[in-house]
């Protein structure tokens, strides 16, 4: 070990015989354990030393007992035996302040000693000095591996990533979020929660914590600018250094009124005071933003150490040094300060008489990894004779990190079968980790420099590492592990993430947590998916968008998984005896219906429609009840349906009656419909004809409500109706009872009434449904690529429509008719010609129609929907899977899948045209269309009769089928054929 500077208190590791004050260039210690120091930690007058063993050293001045020993006489002179407090264990960590040190021991409990007149011992001595090393009590339970001290504080990391600081804090620098004269316990910053934190360290009044892909936050005293935040401003919570993001930061040293930061690419900045050019920038003025250091450039820098004013920087064989020199700190003799970094000159031995060339080289002359120290005012070299010791700062060691899930680990659980003891080391792991959203977020990070510069666009994290792992876990069997994983994740994890986390790093948890097997148990959604789906929605916009932002750039395999867990969570719920879906849970739902697919759209509707049932049912149970109290001679007659009555040759007027005399909460009732003369229950079937009866007749053309587009046979609403609003009114109501009561209708209706039910925009594409030629033509008209557009066309801004054989003038905007279409306007025209045929020409039409829809349909579920989706639930489809009709079929009284007639019945029906099938499906269940499910959705159920000489029946309202035991195929196919003929009428059978 060599070292040299300030020795006026020994506190320079040489022989304490020689009473030299200042040492002005490198000298090597004599002491017999110098061949083995791990790492040198100093003080302004002392300075402690640990040795590869787990041994401390102390020397130096000990008016308040900061060596940590007792000394008589010239014993603080140097490091002659070992501080007797830690004799029976090893350290693994040392930190110095002005007058007081810090050691942790190897089961990561931390020890102080020295001055704690601002109660930096975090011991509450009430300014006493402590001459022996005490455990910090309120750390005991905690395991520290890092410790940094400033003049008057301290600053601990523990392995489950938590911060803790105490002492001095006048200028902020304990980074609780206020100035205070001392603390005199350790508190914990809580504002870094969640935030992977992979290194602090201490200036005299200032603190600066590095995060693990490189974010910068420091706190504290900033007259100088050696916080780098452009001002001078103290700061009392930690604050991100957002020049210094995308640099790669990997080490940080803090002098007393300044700062240097060292990246990945072996470059170093500084910020803070340059009285002495210890920001070696060539200048004595402050830095305000750190700035890099020209003269290192071109040049890699692996280590760097600060000291009171004075830097030091390894880059490769050389040491070089920079600030203030005039005690021998920069190892320069007779250099009273550097304002550049310059090369520390370097012999093997003291009485060498002249320097050879390459003196400014050591590395080559030593056989071992090298290492610098910087403290006060003195340096320090060390040559390690272990060879494997990491002597480049750049790669951090790994022993002083926080805990993160590692794959051996997790394989090592897998061994434990359920009622297995497991190991007390192993589970300290498990609840360290799974307990710590900092350790998650450390967790599975990208190799090499990838994970550095957190962002929108990089996570920083491995998911094929992390879906291992996950993997892994999916597989224990042992109850206490898996319980414990659970617990830690639910009640810690979750719940320490922050609505406005400190960075980016900290979501991370975001993109992980979704691999949690148990995330695909909805079963498990009270504790684990719902509190998941609380925490992103409590987050900020800023941070919502970071991770919606990285959701969005995985696999689609991954965002599939994503939305398979909320939507399995939500089906799972639905799918309860007692649906526990309330209005506030509608509310909820319908911000997220990029959740679900049109099926479990259709299933929330389906409940909502059901609950809103219950709830009109209710609200009438409640007036009646209100009235008899008020009125007790009161006679009610209570039904609970919406009841229509009405006959087949009137089934319009008496529909549109009827619907006229009832109210909101009335048309919210189940719907049942009788047929006048006819005895049919209505168990369903009767509404599906009711409906087709009634709505086939509403758009006939003869009342001139609607016009049917005759090249695709699509309607819409008339321009010039016969009837007024109100009808519209009714119809709206109408289509939307269908939907309310779910029964499939189909009404030729384009795709664009379901887009404006929705609100949403409508285009120049949705023309094409009814008007194809028409639509061909305006894109023509805006494809056409020369300007002489209005001689070619001949076009102005209006439309004519023709009414009783009278030709109408319409213009599209002030004067059209007067304004010719031009290259320049023609888009303008289009959207023009579009918003008057499917908006304004027909705006009271469908503005009563939709208010009627909106009466009984009306609501956020069914805001859920996009308009294909929707008119897909409306009308069905016709993707048809025979296959999967019949083996979805069930037989009862007496048939089943192998009999005779039965074998017939399906050969008879697969061998019928497309026509006849849809006949079938039309005479079985009312509808020749299948539902949004599927025809896995359609249950036809066929049930044995004795008397063949009848024709099959349907039960519509069931799907069931009566068939006879036909003797032959022919017979069957026979009856069956004809009775698909009769579809319109129920009778009581």
């Amino acid at each position: 070990m060599f070292c040299w500077g300030n020795a006026t208190h020994h506190e320079l590791c040489i022989d304490g015989s020689e009473n030299l004050d200042l040492i002005i260039k490198p000298t090597i210690s004599k002491w017999k354990e110098s061949g083995h120091v791990q790492s040198v930690a100093a003080g302004e007058f002392h300075s402690l030393y640990l040795t590869n063993i787990g041994h401390l050293y102390s020397c130096g001045n000990n008016d308040v007992g900061q060596l940590g020993r007792h000394t008589k006489d010239d014993d603080g002179k140097y490091p002659g035996s070992l501080v007797e407090t830690f004799k029976g264990c090893n350290l693994s960590a040392i930190a110095c302040g002005l007058q007081h040190s810090m050691a942790i021991d190897e089961w990561g409990q931390p020890f102080s000693w020295g001055s704690d007149s601002m109660g930096q011992l975090g011991s509450n001595l009430g300014a006493h000095a402590q001459d022996k090393p005490k455990i910090i009590k309120l750390l005991a339970t905690k395991n520290l591996i890092q410790i940094a001290c400033g003049s008057y504080h301290s600053i601990a990391l523990t392995n489950n990533g938590e911060l803790y600081t105490w002492g001095a804090n006048s200028f902020g620098q304990c980074g609780l979020g206020m100035m205070s004269n001392k603390e005199t316990t350790p508190q914990q910053i809580t504002s870094l929660v969640g935030v992977p934190i992979a290194l602090v360290t201490c200036g005299s009044n200032h603190t600066f914590v590095l995060s693990k892909s490189g974010a910068v936050y420091g706190f504290g005293k900033n007259g100088h600018g050696q916080l780098g935040l452009q001002d001078k401003d103290n700061r009392c919570y930690p604050t991100h250094l957002k020049s210094l993001r995308n640099v790669k930061v990997c080490y940080i040293s803090c002098g007393e009124d300044f700062t240097a930061f060292l990246t990945l690419d072996g470059g170093v900045f500084t910020c803070g005071s340059g009285e002495y050019g210890q920001t070696g920038h060539g200048s004595v003025k402050d830095e305000l933003v750190p700035r890099k250091i020209m003269e290192l450039m071109g040049s890699t820098v692996t280590q760097i150490a600060c000291g009171r004013r004075h830097v030091l920087c390894r880059v490769g064989d050389r040491v070089l040094a920079c600030g203030y020199g005039a005690r021998g700190q920069l190892g320069c003799p007779h250099m009273a300060f550097a304002l550049v970094p310059t090369p520390v000159p370097f012999t093997p031995n003291d009485e060498s008489p002249t320097e050879p060339a390459d003196s400014n080289k050591f590395s080559t002359l030593f056989n071992g990894p090298i290492r610098v120290f910087a403290g006060g005012d003195h340096s320090f070299l060390v040559v390690h004779s272990d060879k494997s010791i990491q002597a480049d700062a750049r790669i951090p060691d790994a022993k002083k990190q926080i805990l993160t899930l590692n794959i051996p680990k997790l394989a090592a659980c897998e061994v434990f079968k359920d009622d297995d003891v497991v190991n007390q080391d192993l589970m300290a792991y498990l609840e360290t980790v799974f307990g710590s959203l900092s350790c998650l977020n450390a967790s599975f990070l990208l190799q090499n420099s990838a994970h550095y510069g957190c962002n929108t666009k990089v996570p920083g994290v491995d998911i094929k590492k992390a879906e291992e792992a996950f993997s892994i876990i999916s597989r224990f069997e042992n109850t206490s592990i898996k319980e414990l994983i659970f617990s830690h994740l639910t009640e810690n994890v979750i719940k320490g993430v922050k609505s406005s986390p400190p960075d980016a790093e900290a979501l991370r948890v975001f993109l992980l947590l979704p691999l949690y097997h148990e995330m695909r148990n909805p079963r498990r959604h009270p504790e684990l998916q719902g509190p998941f789906a609380e925490a992103f929605n409590r987050l900020l916009v800023h941070p919502q968008k970071i991770v919606h932002l990285w959701w969005e750039a995985q696999t689609a395999e991954y965002f599939e998984m994503l939305v398979d867990i909320f939507k399995s969570v939500i089906v799972y719920e639905l799918m309860q005896p007692v649906v526990r879906l309330n209005k506030s849970n509608q509310l909820h739902l319908c911000n997220y219906a990029f959740l679900f697919d049109v099926q479990c759209k259709s299933l929330l509707l389906k409940i909502d429609q059901q609950l809103q049932m219950q709830m009109a049912i209710h609200r009438e149970v409640t007036q009646i009840f209100t009235r008899l109290f008020m009125d007790p001679t009161y006679e009610y007659h209570r039904d609970q349906f919406l009841q229509l009555t009405v006959s087949r040759n009137h089934i319009v007027r008496d529909t549109m009656l009827q619907i006229s005399n009832h109210d909101s909460s009335q048309l919210k009732k189940p719907l049942r419909v009788e047929f006048v003369g006819e005895e049919a229950e209505d168990a369903g079937g009767v509404k599906k004809e009711f409906f087709l009866l009634l709505l086939k007749e509403i758009f006939d053309p003869v009342y001139g409500m609607f016009k049917q587009s005759e090249e695709t046979n699509m309607i819409w609403f008339s321009n010039n109706p016969f009837e007024d609003d109100v009808m519209y009114y009714l119809i709206g109501a109408i289509y939307g009872l269908a939907i309310y009561n779910s029964i499939i209708i189909y009404v030729p209706f384009p795709l664009v009434l379901y887009k404006k039910l929705l609100d949403e925009s409508v285009i120049l594409d949705d023309l094409s449904d009814l008007y194809p030629t028409l639509a061909n033509s305006l894109k023509h008209l805006l494809e056409y690529p020369d300007e002489d557009v209005e001689e070619v066309f001949c076009l102005c801004f209006a439309v004519n429509t023709v009414v009783f054989d009278q030709v109408q003038v319409h213009p599209l905007k002030e004067n059209g008719e007067n304004v010719p279409v031009t290259h320049e306007n023609k888009a303008e025209y289009v959207d023009l010609y579009v918003d008057f045929l499917l908006n304004k020409s027909v705006e009271n039409q469908f503005k009563a129609f939709n208010q009627g829809f909106q009466k009984v349909c009306g609501g956020r579920i069914i805001k859920l929907f996009r308009s294909h989706e929707l008119m897909s639930v409306v009308i069905g489809n016709e993707e048809y899977d025979w296959e999967v009709f019949e083996s979805n079929a069930e037989y009862k009284n007496g048939y089943c899948a192998t009999d005779q007639q039965i074998r017939w019945f399906w050969e008879i029906f697969h061998e019928l045209s497309l026509e006849d099938k849809k006949k079938f499906l039309l005479f079985l269940t009312g509808s020749d269309r299948v539902p949004i499910q599927g025809m896995k959705d359609i249950k036809i159920v066929i049930q044995a009769v004795a008397d063949d000489r009848y024709f099959p029946v349907a039960h519509t309202c069931f799907n069931l089928l009566d068939l006879p035991r036909y003797k032959t195929k022919e017979r069957l196919k026979y009856y069956l054929v004809q009775a698909i003929q009769q579809t319109q009428g129920f009778s009581l059978v």
